[in-house]
């Protein structure tokens, strides 16, 4: 079961292939970009599956996180919105206060999506915004 902590979306003012493109190679290796199952490695000692499935890729490692982006049309161009899922199959009651109640969580994810949103567009030349 999937539990939603946080949802950030975006605007970026370019076509949906040339958004999920920049997305791809920004945050997946070369040669795992293309639709299927991966395990990478993040950092150091931890490792992610990864799915990629049409304009949405999916990290997913420890216990309880799974990120997911996606890509979609929007009238100004793309709409880039991550989410942020509690996937613990046990002890999922667990997950908030190992995160500490996930206090600041929103607002990091947040800045950090928003960090991202503005390297894509000077990457591609093109406003974007929070959605």
């Amino acid at each position: 079961m999937k539990k939603l902590i946080t949802e950030v979306a975006g605007i970026v003012e370019a076509p949906v292939d040339t958004v999920w493109r920049d997305l791809a190679a920004a945050m997946l290796p070369e040669g795992k970009r293309t639709p299927g199952s991966y395990t990478v490695d993040d950092f150091p000692g931890h490792t992610s599956t990864v799915e990629v499935t049409g304009t949405t890729m999916a990290f997913q490692g420890g216990w309880w996180y799974r990120g997911e982006w996606s890509v979609t049309p929007h009238p100004q161009g793309a709409l880039l919105t991550h989410r942020v899922f509690n996937i613990a199959q046990r002890a999922s009651w667990g997950v908030p206060l190992a995160n500490r109640l996930f206090i600041g969580f929103r607002d990091k994810t947040r800045d950090g999506f928003i960090e991202s949103l503005t390297r894509m567009g000077n990457r591609l030349g093109c406003p974007t915004r929070l959605a």
